[in-house]
Parts: structure tokens; C-alpha cells; sequence
């Protein structure tokens, strides 16, 4: 093992883990180099499914990870309501922190685990995977353009999808006492994530729950949606889902430009995704023969969007790996200081999921920011 190489120690064998695993495996600057779980037994299925090195070292405790010397960082995909705890112990033992989402259950919670990363010099990085996917940079520079995009006006994300019977009476993501967030915290977090990213993280004025909601007998919720309002006049509407057909959609209007994708959460293919946009200054209108003819520029009209193809070599959990490694390489290397824009977009994600949940439990009312 290079020396070089971050040394990453997995929290629990949750179904997210198997890609995280090969994620860590597959980026250049970091090695798996212990996997543990409530037992033994479990730590070694994990590793048999996933085709281990048999260098992995493999715990039935959570502790024996973190009490492991050579591990410099940990990946929790833990129930939400261990974070809190598995976190502030991980930081105890000075190991940087790759947080399944959503991070926390409440602002308050995420304030403690982030408080206490900063104290010790710890980086912090959420794992909002398709952040790290160069599709995600390339959308930025079009939004970032003004003549092609012009000014954001509104947002619109969806992400849902269709859970079966088992998930909806057994996952912990139904159950208010492992993942009490429900769907607003699993795939809300991705939407909302999107609200932010495409108004460069500024937060909006109000938030309020649409009419609609659901939520399953233990009161955690199945499906939700949200609208946020900026002073500016700029909107935003998300919907998630447990309940629906699976839909990862956002469409993002400028005053000269508009984009759109299906697939936001996890491309549909690995090593290549795209996206689609349209601008006022490429409008046409073609006709019956064929013909091209110049657009109207008054209505923008333009029925023949452009598709972007972004190719990488690497999937997006894998370049998320990476760049978290490369902090933290930075840091154990040559004593850099943790990178802090990770924990304070976690932190307004956590703020507007919270927000979204207030207003549902109280009877779809506008909170305020």
C-alpha cells in the first residue's frame, strides 16, 4: 500500500457501502483498508460479496475501526439517528469524515459534528455524489453565462421512485427512530442540493410544504414537495418521492437560456452524461421542408435544445472519493487546513430540509429564513 494513499476505514455494511467500497478501491489516492460492522459475520459477507483484497481488515465493531491507527478517515453510512454519535467518536480518534446524507437530523446536531471537525482540523464532506461528476461543472458555466442563460428565474427538481412493500415496512428510511426524515431526507436532499448549487447557494427568503404530502402510520414521510421563494422574485419547486415512478429530473430557466436533465442523480450511464439547454440567441423555427428560419426572438421560441455529452473515466462516488482524499491527503501531508465550503453547503442543505419538515408538521405554514 502507497504511502500516499488515504486509508479509509468503513462504518457498517448498509447497501450504500458496496458502492463506496468500490468507489474508494477505484480512486487513485485512497485504499479500503478496514471494514466493520455489529459483527464479524457480517464484516466478512461484505467483503466475500464485494470481492475483497484479502488485506482488508475486517472489524465486528464499529470501535476497532476507529481505535485502528492507520485508518486517516471513515465513511459512516449509518442510520441518520447514529451520526451524531459515530461522528463525534470518529472525530475523538482524529479521523476525517466522508457523511452519508442526509448528515444529520436536525441543524443542531449537524452544528455539533461540524464544530467539532473544525476544532480538530478535520475535514468534513457530505456525500452528495453527482456534485463531483464534471456534467456538474460544465451545467455551471452555461448558468454562469450571460448571454446564453442570462438570470436564474426558478428551479424545478424531482426525484423519486417507486419503493417496493418491503422497503415501505421494513427499510430503515421508513422508520422514525433510525431515518425520521423519511423521504424529504433521502431524496430531497439531492433536489434541494440542486436548488442551491443552481443559485450559487443563496439561500432563499421563504420556504413552504405543498399540499399534498404523505406520511406512513409511524408519521415519517413518503412523499413531499416544497417552493422557495428569494427576495429577488427567483422560485423554486421540488418533489420526492418514495411513492412514484423513478424520476431524477431538474430544468433550470434563465431569461435567455434554459437547462434541463433526467438523470441529475445518478447518470444513466457511468462514463458518459448529459444534458440539455437552449438559448434565445440559437432560437429557430424549422419548417415542413426542412428549412431552417430564424427564431422568434420576442417568445425565445426554440424547439431544438442542444445536447451535451461530458465523458469521465472515473464514476461520480469515485471522483467524490477523490477530491475528499485529496483534502485530506492535504491536510495529513502538509498540515492544510480543512476546506470548510463542504460543511457550510451541507449545512444550508440541512437547513432547508429542516425548514421543508417545519412547515409540513405545521400545517404547510412559510417559514421564514
Amino acid at each position: 500500500m502507497a504511502e500516499e494513499s488515504v486509508r479509509f476505514g468503513i462504518l457498517g455494511c448498509a447497501n450504500i457501502a458496496n458502492k463506496l467500497s468500490r468507489a474508494i478501491n477505484l480512486a487513485p489516492n485512497s485504499t479500503l483498508h478496514a471494514i466493520s460492522s455489529r459483527s464479524l459475520e457480517k464484516a466478512t459477507a461484505f467483503a466475500s460479496t464485494n470481492n475483497l483484497s484479502p488485506e482488508v481488515k475486517l472489524y465486528g465493531s464499529y470501535d476497532e475501526v476507529l481505535d485502528d491507527p492507520s485508518v486517516d478517515a471513515v465513511y459512516i453510512p449509518l442510520p441518520t439517528s447514529l451520526h451524531l454519535e459515530w461522528a463525534l467518536k470518529s472525530v475523538q480518534k482524529k479521523k476525517h469524515i466522508l457523511l452519508e446524507k442526509p448528515p444529520a437530523l436536525s441543524v443542531e446536531e449537524l452544528d455539533k459534528i461540524i464544530e467539532a471537525c473544525n476544532a480538530n482540523g478535520l475535514q468534513l464532506m457530505d456525500c452528495t455524489m453527482w456534485m463531483h461528476h464534471p456534467r456538474t461543472y460544465r451545467m455551471k458555466q452555461l448558468l454562469g453565462n450571460p448571454d446564453l442563460f442570462g438570470n436564474l428565474k426558478s428551479i424545478h427538481s424531482n426525484f423519486a421512485y417507486c419503493a417496493g412493500g418491503d422497503f415501505l415496512t421494513k427499510d430503515i428510511r421508513v422508520k422514525p427512530d433510525r431515518d425520521a426524515l423519511g423521504a424529504l431526507g433521502d431524496a430531497g436532499w439531492y433536489s434541494i442540493r440542486a436548488i442551491l448549487w443552481a443559485n450559487d447557494y443563496q439561500m432563499p427568503q421563504t420556504v413552504t410544504a405543498l399540499p399534498g404530502h404523505v406520511v406512513n402510520e409511524a408519521g415519517v414521510i413518503l412523499a413531499c414537495g416544497a417552493t422557495f421563494l428569494w427576495q429577488d422574485g427567483r422560485v423554486a419547486t421540488f418533489e420526492c418521492s418514495f411513492l412514484s415512478h423513478m424520476s431524477m429530473d431538474i430544468i433550470v430557466h434563465g431569461s435567455r437560456g434554459c437547462l434541463s436533465l433526467r438523470d441529475f442523480v445518478v447518470p444513466y450511464e457511468e462514463n458518459c452524461a448529459s444534458f440539455l439547454s437552449s438559448s434565445n440567441v440559437s432560437a429557430y423555427f424549422l419548417s415542413s421542408s426542412n428549412v431552417k428560419f430564424p427564431g422568434n426572438f420576442d417568445t425565445g421560441w426554440d424547439p431544438r435544445p442542444t445536447e451535451h455529452s461530458v465523458i469521465t473515466e472515473l464514476p461520480q462516488e469515485a471522483l467524490m472519493v477523490e477530491e475528499f482524499s485529496r483534502l485530506v491527503k492535504s491536510i495529513r501531508d502538509i498540515g492544510a487546513k480543512p476546506d470548510l465550503q463542504w460543511s457550510a453547503i451541507t449545512r444550508k442543505t440541512q437547513i432547508l430540509v429542516n425548514a421543508v419538515n417545519t412547515s409540513i408538521k405545521e400545517g404547510l405554514i412559510s417559514v421564514t429564513l
